[in-house]
């Protein structure tokens, strides 16, 4: 059964490299082979947003996620990374050479009560 994963992730905080950033994943600006790497990874879905300087991906993943990629898959990855590391700034509760840090889940709507809390 698919998943939900979130990651955050900090951009340089300068307004002209936040929009060359954007513009690079705009769509159809990302390179395809990138977006066959994500695909083969086991993301069915991905959304980044972004407030200020701070950027959060929503993703939905297959039960066998991360998957392994083929060398040529991961040097493609390897180069649009590097690509993108002039604008991205990673949290420092990454770990070392992880640059969009895992986020844990603490609320779930569906998950409450609708009943008063008698405390």
């Amino acid at each position: 059964m698919p998943q939900r994963v979130c990651f955050a992730l900090d951009l340089v905080d300068d307004a002209e490299l936040i929009a060359a950033y954007e513009r690079a994943h705009a769509p159809g600006a990302a390179w395809p082979e990138v977006m066959q790497g994500i695909r083969a990874k086991g993301f069915l879905d991905m959304e980044i947003w972004r407030v200020a300087d701070r950027l959060f991906m929503v993703a939905t993943v297959a039960d066998d996620f991360p998957r392994m990629i083929s060398a040529a898959e991961r040097e493609i990855d390897a180069r649009w990374e590097s690509e993108m590391d002039r604008f991205q700034v990673p949290l420092q509760s990454s770990d070392r050479g992880q640059k969009w840090a895992p986020m844990k889940r603490i609320f779930s709507l569906s998950e409450q009560s609708d009943q008063p809390n008698e405390s």
